[in-house]
């Protein structure tokens, strides 16, 4: 049966018989609906933001030893039930189900490392310029975090937001991506089951619309304090823009157009390799994946010869089988995938064989698609850094190939773009290696693998078109979802004015030897 999803505020159904609804489909069998969700208006983002900011003072009071202690039980939670959550990931947005089950390892990982932060939620004691007078500071929640992420990683991302702002102390409002909403609803009872308090983790299922108008009332309300979004470099300047006017600092994770660079002296099998996966996996559709190929000239052919018979023999299809990817996320992403396909130019040269949609008329070897969304894999190559497909982020199954003469060129070819997520060099002069991570503005840099992925210990974000500079992941996201508060503390029974009355030592400056 299809699943009824609706918001979850408060720990309580939030039900409006006035609401529209959303039909999550399966992009690997279009007919088949994995959740009817009801979406919520404008005013109930804002409404779950006033719930959360009650509740979450309470959960501030909650020793932070034992918050972490409740990310534990969470992180057992979805281990437990590892393969179930996979398999609706899979089923939800055509994720492989390999892929989707590295996705919940993932959970999993964060949990593991954000446990133990909660013992080491450390400040300072700090020595004063004045005597009988001691200085702190001390690490405290923000308040209430609106986190709105996007699909691809259903579960995953959402994770490196929800843990860490949890376990600080905040309370949190969720707004998942619509086409992944099945996904959503089950972490958050996973969340839940761990023992989090009504309202200290609220869900709400909305629109883009609706959601903002929500936001910049809950802004301008006082009850978010932080907002975390993952999505579209467009959408996170609007997100920029509105936290802007309230003074306030988000946590945007955006967009890339990721460089792979490989050297004359690069393993191209490994190159290669590394191409097809951060180029395909997930069909492109990585905020990490890979955008353009720069190739030494001197093994430009050979490279890209390899590339497309890698290509040409990888396996497109039904995501719970061994493929390399499977359909779109959904159907909004094939749309604009083809206005990407449009972009092709007649100085181009696709190396790789047919595009567009895979259908019996347009078939991938044997298979005809299935009346999935599945798309033809494209590696475009004679790029160049005007074209549009060299310039602009291109979410789906196609890489651009450029060639240069030296790194200096590759490197002013990778920072072109204006993005700075991730990149990659593979080479086996360690000089180029640090050279090339001196010079690219990524706030990611791989050697010898692949533009995507992540570790639950590692500063996960970007620079420029691809972020505000936050980051996540590790001991650095602690500083998106906590303040720094001073105290001094004077028991010398006076009033003692700081770089006035200071305890001071006269030295003798004029002696000499």
């Amino acid at each position: 049966m299809t699943r009824q999803i609706v918001s979850v505020v408060g720990g309580k159904a939030a039900d409006d018989p006035n609401a529209t609804t959303y039909d999550s489909v399966n992009p690997a069998r279009t007919g088949e609906t994995v959740a009817r969700v009801q979406l919520a208006g404008d005013a109930a983002f804002a409404w779950a933001c006033s719930v959360a900011a009650a509740a979450q003072r309470e959960w501030a009071r909650v020793p932070a030893p034992v918050r972490g202690r409740v990310i534990a039980s969470i992180g057992r939670l979805v281990e437990a039930n590892a393969e179930t959550l996979a398999k609706l990931v899979t089923d939800e947005i055509g994720k492989p189900y390999a892929e989707a089950l590295g996705e919940v390892r993932e959970i999993v990982d964060t949990c593991d490392f954000f446990l133990g932060e909660g013992r080491r939620m450390y400040g300072q004691t700090i020595p004063s310029e004045m005597p009988d007078k001691n200085l702190f500071t001390f690490r405290v929640p923000v308040g209430v975090a609106a986190v709105i992420t996007a699909g691809n990683f259903p579960v995953a991302v959402p994770s490196w937001y929800l843990v860490p702002a949890l376990l600080c102390g905040n309370a949190v409002v969720w707004k998942p991506a619509e086409y992944a909403s099945a996904s959503a609803h089950a972490l958050y009872r996973l969340f839940v089951a761990a023992g989090l308090p009504d309202g200290v983790l609220n869900l709400v299922f909305a629109d883009g619309p609706s959601t903002f108008a929500g936001l910049d009332a809950a802004l301008a309300e006082g009850t978010v304090q932080k907002v975390g979004f993952t999505g579209s470099t467009a959408v996170g300047r609007q997100i920029g823009e509105l936290c802007g006017r309230h003074l306030q600092s988000p946590c945007l994770e955006l967009g890339g157009k990721n460089p792979m660079v490989v050297m004359p002296d690069a393993d191209l099998d490994l190159a290669v390799e590394g191409a097809l996966f951060s180029g395909f996996g997930t069909a492109g559709q990585r905020c990490t994946s890979l955008g353009t190929v720069l190739v030494h000239r001197s093994v430009h052919d050979e490279f890209v010869g390899r590339y497309a018979r890698a290509v040409q023999e990888a396996t497109v299809g039904d995501p719970s089988g061994d493929v390399l990817y499977g359909p779109m996320l959904d159907h909004r992403f094939a749309e604009r995938y083809e206005e990407y396909l449009g972009w092709i130019q007649p100085h181009h040269k696709v190396v790789t064989g047919p595009t567009g949609r895979i259908t019996g008329d347009n078939p991938r070897g044997g298979f005809d698609g299935g009346g999935g969304l599945y798309y033809h894999p494209v590696v475009v190559d004679g790029l160049r850094p005007g074209d549009r497909l060299f310039m602009e982020e291109t979410f789906g199954p196609i890489v651009g190939v450029r060639s240069f003469g030296s790194l200096d060129e590759a490197i002013e070819l990778a920072n072109r773009p204006g993005y700075g997520l991730s990149s990659s060099i593979y080479t086996t002069d360690p000089k180029a290696a640090f050279r090339f991570r001196a010079g690219i503005g990524a706030g990611m840099v791989s050697v010898n693998n692949s533009t995507s992925g992540a570790e639950a210990h590692l500063p996960f974000g970007g620079n420029g078109k691809s972020g505000n500079g936050s980051r996540q992941s590790g001991v650095w996201v602690l500083d998106q979802f906590t303040r720094w508060q001073a105290m001094n503390w004077d028991y010398s029974g006076r009033l003692q004015k700081a770089q006035m009355d200071v305890a001071e030592i006269i030295p003798d400056l004029e002696f000499r030897l």
